[in-house]
């Protein structure tokens, strides 16, 4: 993050349905380390929506078991 703020990241299938948040707080300026658990998916993609002040990222993830 390029400053300090409020960011909110959440986890939704390939249906665009809500899986999990895994963001909801203050994070520091800088690289963040997020750990996101995936024991109770199933193998597929799924995106990850980040949302702060000043932008939006989306990133695919593959959940393979």
């Amino acid at each position: 993050m390029p400053s300090a703020g409020y960011a909110e990241g959440t986890v939704y299938d390939i249906l665009g349905r809500d899986v999990t948040k895994i963001v909801d707080g203050v994070l520091p300026a800088g690289d963040n380390l997020i750990k996101f658990d995936t024991a109770g998916l199933t193998s597929g993609v799924y995106i990850f929506r980040l949302i702060t002040k000043s932008n939006i990222e989306h990133i695919k993830i593959l959940v393979t078991k």
